[in-house]
């Protein structure tokens, strides 16, 4: 049966290609309540572990919300934020049902987020690339896995500042125990075992040295702890080669943006801007690319033939 799924897939990319691309929005769903629940799960559990050490007079243990006293990924049930009506099964259809209820909530006719079908319908779409891309196969598997967890912590950094351990982590750990069961040619994904030990040390170490020096010489604090660890996780999949390659296009792209912040709405420049989805969306360009463009930089340079 497996065999056959194989075979089926191999022979026809557009079918294997679409069925990721449906899988994709499925997934985009799951992870808009992520983005949501997440932040607000470990908030709870600081405050629980915050009332455990100090007085309960000194710890403020209510959290802002309605939300219940048990509150996870699946419960409660997902419900209109306005009036508190529960979702039904089919107004959870990925895009679909956003689109027939044009938008607004069922019951009360509050406005939904277009937030929630483009978290969807991205996610789908760079499935669909990821799968396109790497064809049927365990690196496709492995480009799946970073790419929704790059899509979680991107849309988790832009709400809240914070890209939580309870995704970089495992999405590191993951990437070096992949390439120690998968790792294969040099350059494919995941990355070669000592690729990838190396790309996780050098990607903690590098934004590490970069965080202390500007505090040494600024006094501020210019990026925080869970950037190191999804660079770290990121060099865990790609290999330290693709380091440069990842912190050049975030580097840049954040600064284009800030700048075109501060020049065109008046932003503040000592307001802090998340660095966590410039850094996704780059590591899931140099997964995708990043091999071809090193490669075309060294033929350039000379240092390739």
């Amino acid at each position: 049966m497996l065999n056959d799924l194989v075979a089926l897939y191999s022979a026809h990319a557009g079918l294997y290609a679409a069925s990721v691309f449906v899988l994709g929005l499925v997934v985009g769903s799951f992870l808009n309540v992520v983005i949501h629940r997440l932040p607000i799960i470990l908030e709870r559990e600081w405050r629980s572990q915050a009332a455990e050490m100090l007085p309960a007079a000194a710890v403020d243990t209510v959290v802002a919300g309605n939300e219940p006293a048990r509150y996870t990924l699946s419960f409660p049930r997902s419900a209109c934020p306005a009036c508190n009506a529960p979702i039904t099964a089919w107004q959870n259809v990925p895009v679909l049902s956003w689109l027939a209820l044009r938008g607004r909530c069922a019951a009360c006719k509050a406005p939904i987020s277009a937030r929630y079908p483009l978290v969807e319908l991205g996610t789908g779409i760079l499935s669909a690339v990821v799968a396109w891309h790497f064809g049927f196969g365990v690196s496709a598997a492995c480009g799946l896995l970073v790419t929704w967890s790059l899509v979680a912590l991107a849309g988790i950094d832009f709400d809240h500042q914070l890209l939580p351990d309870d995704i970089t982590l495992p999405l590191m750990w993951a990437g070096l125990l992949a390439a120690v069961f998968f790792g294969g040619a040099d350059g494919s994904l995941p990355a070669l075992p000592r690729d990838a030990i190396i790309g996780a040390a050098g990607g903690y170490l590098s934004l590490w040295s970069v965080f202390h020096v500007f505090r040494l010489v600024t006094g501020k604090e210019g990026m925080g702890y869970g950037d190191f660890k999804l660079f770290a996780a990121l060099g865990a999949w790609l290999g330290w080669q693709q380091l440069p390659v990842v912190l050049v296009l975030a580097a840049a792209t954040g600064a284009g943006w800030g700048l075109t912040m501060i020049l065109l709405r008046g932003r503040d420049r000592a307001a802090p801007l998340p660095f966590g989805p410039y850094l996704a969306g780059a590591g899931w360009l140099a997964m995708m690319y990043g091999g071809r463009w090193l490669d075309a930089y060294l033929r350039l340079s000379g240092l390739r033939h």
